[in-house]
């Protein structure tokens, strides 16, 4: 065991040797000074130093670092608006002694600069236009900010526009218009359905009135048809035409009042409906036939004589 009076000279070198030593991460930079000077810049690994001479003055990341600034501007339709910008850049290798040594907080600095081109671009752009050009927003704060701090050791890797916050109330606008548009839409797509559905159930009714009116047209042709061959066969036993007309009018009318009367809950009431009404009905046919074929024959007879007078 060694003399109590060599413990102090033996902890001295200990700290001496840990003060020696010194490693450096990955992906960072070690900055040494002398008495105060710069002296070198050690990479990641392990390295020496003279105690009690040289210091580690700082330590850089050399990774890529993101920072965050919020800026509140006006635009062009005098809408307030909140923008997240994101910054993402890097100290560069070859000059982590500028970026240690003449900028002493970049943070500070690049806000400053983000601050400046977004509120000179924005005010230029009305709010629907800040959305949609968002990407050139970025773009000008990149090319301002490269031209700025690659002086100092610092690349901008990349500007985003990540967040475009308007005010509460202009929000809600933009909603309701939205929210009109397409209630717009939607009236206009509903207004089409229902002039599609009334022209098809027009043209629907269309053809049932045409194919209603081909039968009735059928049956009536049967029906003449079927009176004939009656009229012929009446005349095969020695009835004339006129009372064999007679006798169809008068059995079709008591037809008529039969199917009737077989309709309990009927509400026709056929009038007149005398015994002789048939063959009243059979002699006004008559009579009003013979008036119109005497009516016809007189117009040919006038339009006659004007053609002669001509």
């Amino acid at each position: 065991m060694p003399p109590y009076y060599l413990f102090p000279f033996i902890f001295l070198g200990i700290i001496i040797a840990l003060g020696t030593f010194f490693t450096v991460k990955q992906q960072s930079a070690a900055i040494v000074e002398r008495f105060g000077k710069f002296q070198s810049i050690r990479q990641s690994g392990l390295h020496l130093k003279i105690p009690l001479v040289d210091r580690i003055a700082g330590r850089l990341s050399l990774k890529i670092q993101q920072l965050d600034v919020i800026i509140e501007t006006k635009t062009l339709d005098d809408v307030f608006v909140r923008l997240k910008v994101s910054v993402q850049y890097k100290v560069i290798r070859d000059k982590v002694y500028d970026a240690f040594y003449k900028l002493d907080y970049p943070h500070d600095q690049i806000t400053s600069y983000v601050f400046d081109v977004v509120r000179a671009e924005v005010p230029k752009m009305k709010l629907d236009d800040v959305f949609v050009r968002k990407d050139d927003i970025a773009i000008a704060v990149k090319a301002e900010l490269n031209d700025a701090m690659m002086e100092y050791g610092y690349d901008i890797i990349k500007t985003l526009v990540t967040d475009i916050d308007p005010d509460a109330q202009v929000k809600a606008a933009m909603n309701r218009i939205n929210a009109s548009e397409r209630e717009k839409i939607a009236a206009q797509f509903e207004g089409d359905a229902a002039r599609i559905l009334i022209v098809e159930k027009a043209k629907a009714e269309a053809e049932s009135k045409r194919l209603q009116g081909q039968g009735i047209a059928d049956q009536r042709r049967e029906i003449a048809r079927g009176l004939e061959e009656s009229v012929e066969v009446l005349n095969r036993v020695g009835i004339n035409s006129q009372e064999a007309s007679a006798l169809i009018v008068v059995t079709q009318h008591y037809d008529t009042l039969q199917s009737l009367g077989e309709e309990t809950n009927s509400n026709l009431i056929l009038l007149p409906n005398a015994p002789q009404a048939g063959s009243n009905m059979l002699n006004d046919m008559v009579a009003s036939f013979a008036a119109s074929n005497q009516i016809g024959e007189a117009m040919k007879k006038a339009d006659a004589n004007k053609k002669k007078d001509a």
